[in-house]
């Protein structure tokens, strides 16, 4: 086992150097570039020839991007993701300010996903081709055939609009750090609410299906048979014998699941007003912030990187006949 985890981690790291450089030449490639808008004569912020050219050499824009990409894999190295050309902040300090958000309310919506979908889908398994069957199939693709930035502006004009029950956008009300622990976590649960269902409704689909595929194939083996001979329940069947064995490819959903929702949620923190890194990403690239996209790449993959190794480790708990001796 310890020998598996290292190779992973060295993989790992081949990995993540491939896809920093992938990303570094495709910001680079884009139109554009941080310092246009100060070359600018029209620009209210117009600095001499002599000071555009020491930021061009500060910034190391002036040389070629493979030098460029070295400088940036050497502060990469000793931690540093270098600094914002936007606003001249650490870009560590942007990200660290703003990914405990977007990581809460991505593992909110992951929550609501799998308490929705599994136990939807280990009732369609144990009542195949049934009405429930049949009509949750149809309900949940409808759903998901709904574009969330749609989905997310109705909900907004329903709860926030019409009825006042649900806070428009953002992630605390005004003065809320005045709050005791508790109101200030029931505010921030209730800001929470919108953004979390309009990026986890797009998931119940694919993970019912998911869930209940699973289920069919389990229910058909041998020692299912048995525990029914037995006398136990269907619902003991379904729930305690069968779900844990068709666990394996949620598993390697939920691995998977959790970087993808960060990369999806950019329109949803966008929409929302809600200060993640979503949100910062599609910030630094309309301002070609070289530094912050690298940083915010670096992040995202090695959240992919983590997510498909703990996902891997989890398997022997889900099957211990899995081993990787």
């Amino acid at each position: 086992m310890h020998i598996y985890i290292l190779k992973r981690i060295a993989l790992a790291a081949i990995t993540l150097i491939g896809i920093t450089f992938i990303v570094f030449i495709i910001i680079h490639c884009a139109p554009g570039s941080p310092l246009e808008s100060l070359s600018d004569e029209s620009s209210p912020i117009h600095p001499p020839p002599l000071v555009y050219e020491m930021m061009k050499k500060t910034y190391h824009l002036d040389e070629p991007l493979s030098r460029q990409y070295l400088y940036w894999l050497n502060d990469l190295i000793h931690l540093n993701f270098g600094e914002s050309l936007s606003d001249h902040r650490m870009v560590s300090e942007k990200i660290f300010e703003r990914l405990p958000n977007t990581i809460v309310l991505n593992l909110c919506a992951i929550l609501i996903m799998f308490c929705v979908a599994i136990p939807v889908g280990a009732l369609s398994a144990s009542k195949q081709n049934s009405r429930f069957d049949r009509a949750s199939g149809i309900f949940f693709y409808m759903l998901y055939s709904l574009p969330n930035f749609w989905a997310a502006i109705v909900l907004q004009l329903i709860f926030a609009v019409s009825f006042k029950i649900l806070p428009l956008y953002g992630i605390a009300s005004e003065g809320a750090e005045s709050f005791g622990f508790m109101r200030w976590s029931l505010d921030r649960a209730w800001h929470l609410t919108l953004p979390a269902l309009c990026l986890s409704y797009g998931g119940f689909a694919f993970l019912s299906r998911f869930s209940r595929a699973g289920l069919v194939e389990v229910i058909r083996q041998d020692y299912i048979k048995t525990a029914r001979a037995k006398g136990l329940s269907e619902k003991v069947v379904t729930f305690k014998h069968a779900l844990r064995n068709s666990l394996i490819p949620m598993i390697t959903l939920f691995g998977l699941m959790l970087p993808a929702l960060i990369g999806g949620s950019i329109i949803i923190e966008q929409i929302f007003a809600w200060p993640g890194i979503g949100r910062l990403f599609f910030e630094a690239v309309l301002q070609r912030d070289y530094p912050t996209v690298m940083g915010l790449s670096l992040i995202s993959a090695l959240l992919t990187l983590l997510g498909t190794l703990i996902a891997d480790l989890l398997y022997t708990y889900a099957d211990p006949r899995v081993r990787y001796d």
